[in-house]
């Protein structure tokens, strides 16, 4: 693939949390074909880990976590980008007022991840999710699982508290091999419960649970995210539309 005509530019709307939002650059960067600098993906990041909580966002006024959104998406497209990324799947729970404040097109992670499951799992029916609290109350991956004709699979109650542990753990640094043991175990019970993939629907979650560890397909959306990123950076697909 000869990416040296590239000319498009991604936005990244970062920090929620750091480290998954290197981790997204660093799988964009492996993904890439480059055989130089040049060849790379100029990537124009706002990693902001001041944004306020999401979690919390949920449970009362989230439009203080709206105006941080627009006011970094419109930043991005003064600064140069083509069209933006946001690398957190619980923030597009408030992402629209954003969108709708800039003219270029956004790349949604979850309804790539979906488009992904269609693609490449066609005959998966059941899908389970791991992912924050404030992610399932908005329904975001619900209405787009059911909208494919999907039926998602949640973690019992107990376990998504143990999840939103886990993810406050990851946030931490720890990625201990403790971490990951209890996370796979989190997927496995949904797997028990009928899921034929799952989906690492919280980009914490990939920072210590690999598509090796369960015995059905792991769908990372950091994994998504950057491979649809590159595709379009790179021309090998076209650019969204913005209507």
């Amino acid at each position: 693939m000869d990416t040296s005509g590239t000319t498009r530019i991604v936005g990244v709307i970062g920090g929620m949390g750091p480290e998954a939002t290197v981790d997204f650059m660093s799988k964009v960067i492996a993904l890439t074909p480059a055989r130089c600098d040049q060849d790379h993906v100029r990537m124009i990041v706002d990693s902001n880990p001041k944004t306020p909580d999401r979690q919390a966002a949920i449970k009362g006024d989230d439009s203080a976590v709206r105006a941080a959104l627009v006011a970094m998406a419109k930043q991005l497209q003064v600064a140069g980008a083509d069209f933006i990324v946001m690398p957190c799947n619980t923030a597009h729970a408030f992402v629209d007022d954003a969108i709708r404040a800039i003219d270029i097109p956004f790349v949604h992670i979850v309804e790539e991840t979906v488009r992904e499951i269609e693609h490449a799992y066609p005959q998966a029916q059941q899908v389970g999710i791991l992912a924050t609290d404030a992610c399932l109350v908005a329904g975001v991956y619900q209405k787009a699982l059911q909208a494919a004709g999907k039926t998602p699979v949640f973690p019992g109650a107990d376990d998504q508290h143990q999840c939103m542990q886990l993810i406050g753990l990851i946030k931490a640094g720890d990625t201990s091999e403790a971490v990951r043991k209890r996370m796979v175990g989190l997927a496995e019970r949904l797997i028990e419960a009928g899921a034929d993939v799952v989906i690492a629907g919280c980009t914490e979650i990939p920072l210590v649970l690999n598509d090796s560890d369960i015995k059905v397909a792991l769908i990372s959306s950091t994994d998504v995210l950057a491979k649809r990123t590159v595709a379009i950076a790179t021309g090998v697909a076209e650019l969204p539309r913005t209507d």
